[in-house]
């Protein structure tokens, strides 16, 4: 989704949103430099500044020295680019920061300081999806073990046995 001129309304605090454009990457961040210090996202932007490995300079320079209001993290929020409630979801499989998604426009919200802690997780994106592979295997494995439990027990048949494969799957599916 490409970047609009329209100024965003920061969804965390109500303030208007700064259009920033950030060089090194070639992308327009909608940065709330008089409330909150929250950072939207468009669509496919977070994943160009989330690892250690890329450069985010700008954004911390421009973020620097500002004193920025507390807000409550906990208040559902509404995409301030297409309207839609967010979701919080986590940034990534450790399950230390959650940020606020939009399943309609693809956009992230990310409260002032939530970058940072996310970039501590991963220095590339070679790390996060050896780390993302590494726990969906072992959960798989975890299910497939279940399964083999039951089957042992003989509390499946074959079409037990494919209800409790497609119940696996349903699992896996809405964890990721």
């Amino acid at each position: 989704m490409r970047d609009s001129n329209e100024v965003l309304i920061c969804p965390a605090c109500g303030h208007e949103m700064q259009k920033v454009y950030i060089a090194n990457s070639e992308l327009y961040l909608d940065i709330c430099l008089q409330g909150c210090g929250g950072i939207f996202f468009d669509n496919r932007e977070f994943e160009k500044l989330d690892e250690q490995s890329e450069n985010i300079d700008e954004i911390l320079n421009i973020l620097d020295n500002k004193n920025f209001i507390n807000v409550d993290q906990t208040v559902q929020r509404s995409c301030p680019s297409c309207g839609s409630l967010m979701v919080k979801n986590f940034a990534s499989i450790k399950h230390e920061v959650e940020i606020d998604c939009c399943y309609i426009c693809g956009g992230k919200f990310l409260d002032n300081g939530e970058l940072m802690k996310i970039r501590e997780q991963y220095k590339t994106e070679q790390d996060r999806s050896e780390d993302f592979n590494k726990y969906l295997l072992s959960f798989i494995k975890t299910e497939m073990d279940a399964l083999e439990i039951e089957r042992i027990k003989g509390e499946t048949n074959r079409s037990g046995l494919k209800r409790v494969f497609d119940k696996c799957f349903e699992k896996i599916r809405k964890k990721f």
